[in-house]
């Protein structure tokens, strides 16, 4: 998971009848893991204030500009309590600076070797001032595994990695910007989705009509050097199979204007339309166009699922990994807890060691196969699963989410297309939830454990309602 460049906030607060040596221990330590962990530490120097910590209200102000000076850098705060604390002086801090990130509340643990006055701490106790002084002042917070721990430890080490992945998550879905090309395919009403509350949780929508991009595809030949180029590029990304020559010249002529587009409108991601407009009227699927973006990290979902691509952002960020669209698509035998996961062809390289650049048969029974070419095939083998989906309500006006964890397996599966078996605890239960609650057939996987990063994330900081599913015990 990559941390690069992710900027931190520390506040180190201290209560001045406690040791000041505790303070400055915990500065070099925290510096120590900061680097360790590829983190960029942002905190007071030891000159503006007593070792760098805050305590009185003055100490606060000073905090609290340096942090708005690094505003742009600062994705997430942790509060790092060496002692007590004074938790007037922490809230002050985030008030002042009103950064509205993220923010980790740490607490060191007291040894019963030393529980006089020099090295006692009693932080267990002023993490929970602090906290509660967060809450009155209406600041979200994150809270560690353990309630103290030092940050040496793996345990807290894992906790900062977390919180940089929240910091990440929380950044990235309030300014995401989403291509949604052409219009919903008129037999897929699960995939409506309101523009408006996205767009009110700074999610931005741009359109564009499916016969624009066809049209400046069909404007390019075989000879123009971009198209050549984006052939080279599809052939060194996955086997061709038997995908015909002029199928090859038919994608790679759609790769190029994708890409054009989601360069002209700086897009994170994409949403588009694929079935059955684009192999009627262009003769190609755009699945291999499509894996190959969502491989780059920039998520690409067919049928226009706005939300479904929103979701494959929201756990590549939490994950540093690239996500697939899938649908829950047949039961695995008899098995309750064993599901298939299922697309025509479209999911990144990273799930597909065995890819080929393939057709559609399901789609070519309508279509014609010879105008499916472009959808990958290929079988996930077993891995780590995080599943979830973002979704609009837009009778309650809400965004509402679920995520959940499982694995993906080796069990046998004959059949076509992208593929895989899924483990999942109480799979009955979560399906009963998917179905009371309206969420749609679409599904994101991810091959990660991160669904306590996207609750957090999704739920605590950008005030979604979201349902963490596990198996009930």
């Amino acid at each position: 998971m990559s941390t690069e460049k992710m900027g931190i906030g520390v506040i180190i607060g201290n209560r001045d009848f406690f040791p000041d040596s505790l303070v400055e221990k915990a500065r070099i330590e925290i510096l120590d893991v900061f680097e360790d962990l590829g983190v960029t530490p942002i905190l007071l120097p030891t000159t503006s204030t007593k070792l760098g910590g805050v305590e009185t209200f003055k100490e606060a102000q000073k905090c609290a500009e340096l942090f708005k000076k690094h505003a742009d850098e600062i994705t997430g705060v942790l509060v790092l309590l060496p002692n007590f604390g004074d938790e007037k002086g922490v809230a002050d801090t985030l008030k002042l600076a009103d950064l509205k990130v993220p923010v980790l509340v740490q607490a060191y643990p007291d040894e019963l070797s030393k529980m006089n006055v020099a090295n006692r701490r009693d932080s267990w106790c002023g993490k929970i001032s602090v906290c509660n002084n967060l809450y009155q002042y209406g600041i979200k917070y994150s809270l560690t595994s353990s309630h103290v721990s030092f940050p040496s430890e793996p345990g807290f080490k894992k906790d900062l990695l977390n919180f940089v992945s929240i910091c990440k998550v929380v950044k990235g879905l309030r300014n995401v910007r989403i291509g949604a090309v052409g219009a919903r395919p008129g037999a897929f009403n699960t995939v409506r989705y309101s523009e408006k509350i996205l767009q009110r949780n700074g999610i931005s929508v741009h359109t564009v009509d499916l016969s624009e991009i066809l049209g400046r595809a069909e404007k390019l030949t075989k000879d123009d050097i971009s198209v050549k180029q984006h052939i080279d590029l599809i052939n060194s990304y996955a086997p061709k199979g038997k995908t015909p020559d002029a199928a090859m010249v038919q994608m790679a002529k759609l790769d190029v204007v994708l890409n054009e587009f989601v360069e002209e409108y700086a897009l994170d991601a994409t949403a588009i339309q694929c079935w059955t407009s684009l192999q009627q009227n262009y003769g190609c699927n755009v699945c291999t166009s499509m894996s190959i973006m969502s491989e780059n990290m920039l998520p690409s979902a067919c049928e226009v699922d706005v939300t479904g691509t929103l979701s494959m952002y929201a756990m590549q960020l939490a994950s540093g990994s690239p996500s697939a669209l899938v649908d829950w698509n047949n039961n695995y035998a008899n098995d309750v807890n064993k599901v298939v996961l299922f697309h025509c062809g479209n999911w990144a390289k990273s799930f597909l060691p065995d890819i080929e650049i393939s057709n559609a048969p399901i789609l070519g029974s309508t279509v014609g196969v010879e105008n499916t070419y472009g959808a990958l095939d290929g079988r996930t083998p077993a891995n780590p699963l995080t599943y979830g989906r973002i979704s609009t309500d837009d009778p309650k006006g809400i965004i509402k989410a679920y995520v959940g964890e499982g694995e993906l397996t080796d069990d046998p599966l004959k059949t076509f297309g992208n593929r895989a078996v899924a483990n999942i605890g109480d799979l009955q239960g979560l399906m009963n939830y998917v179905c009371r609650n309206g969420f749609e057939h679409h599904v994101v996987m991810n091959a990660s454990k991160t669904a306590s990063i996207l609750e957090e994330a999704l739920g605590n900081y950008l005030g979604w309602q979201v349902y963490h599913h596990k198996e009930v015990s």
